[in-house]
């Protein structure tokens, strides 16, 4: 349990002191991971229009963004650009029209579950939502920060895994429930509490809104804890199309390699939630 806890909070040390934005990568730069050779008459990413940056339909109807960008970016990495193309389906229908043939891939934020890994064949991680604590610029809350929270008000979901990993991982701060995330972050703006930790992509998306008016910023973290937080995202295929998962793992690992997916992330994400 010790030697966990370590690692939970060491996870989180370098992050916190760098000034430029954090780029995350989930891929070791030493390791070559051995593409098979795929040939499709189509490759068909299926996704959905409800999940902003991710996926979603401008003022044209067209589809666009993060994994349309990341979708686009994998067929041309494995020269497949001639037969790519992106399909939005409501959530409910995409593992059926995986499953009936009607796609290759599912790129949509879809959780590589227990159950569904009897059904599908998952790719590594690309992107992870880590939990982070957000305070005011004035809080003055150093690291370590599970010292410097002792005795602090930090709001959070009640009943989320946020409030779990929060009570499990910080168990001298006071903890404050919230039925909601944005009166939880009204509250820390008004100053009726010092700190909120909630996810990362939620957090960052309303620092780089006009509602804080520069109130808040990021502090400790970022806390990657899969047992609380999931696994994070990945491409699901099905399980008799195993090679494609590995291909587009080395994809993947090229596209970060090269510095397009930091392109991507900063594009889509310009306050980074690592």
């Amino acid at each position: 349990m010790r030697a966990a806890l370590l690692a939970f909070f060491l996870s989180a040390l370098v992050p916190a002191f760098a000034q430029s934005p954090q780029i995350p990568s989930f891929w070791d730069a030493r390791e070559r991971i051995e593409r098979p050779q795929i040939e499709l008459p189509r490759l068909r990413f299926l996704t959905t229009v409800d999940f902003p940056p991710f996926s979603s339909l401008d003022a044209n109807n067209q589809l666009i963004g993060f994994h349309v960008d990341l979708a686009r970016d994998i067929c041309r990495q494995l020269s497949l650009d001639a037969v790519c193309q992106i399909q939005a389906l409501p959530w409910d229908e995409l593992v059926p029209a995986l499953e009936n043939g009607d796609g290759e891939a599912i790129i949509a934020g879809l959780a590589p579950t227990a159950e569904l890994r009897e059904q599908l064949s998952f790719t590594r991680p690309y992107l992870k939502f880590p939990a982070r604590f957000v305070a005011a610029r004035s809080a003055g809350l150093p690291e370590p920060l599970h010292r410097s929270i002792r005795g602090k008000r930090v709001g959070v979901v009640s009943g989320s895994a946020h409030e779990a990993l929060l009570r499990a991982h910080f168990p001298d701060a006071v903890v404050v429930p919230f039925s909601r995330a944005d009166w939880m972050l009204r509250d820390l703006k008004a100053g009726r509490i010092d700190a909120a930790f909630s996810d990362g992509m939620r957090i960052a998306n309303w620092l780089a809104g006009d509602e804080p008016d520069d109130c808040c910023a990021f502090v400790g973290g970022p806390y990657l804890a899969p047992e609380y937080l999931g696994q994070g995202l990945t491409i699901a295929v099905t399980r008799d199309n195993a090679d494609l998962a590995t291909a587009f793992d080395s994809a993947l690992r090229e596209i970060d390699a090269s510095g397009r997916f930091a392109e991507l992330y900063l594009r889509y994400f310009p306050v980074s939630f690592f």
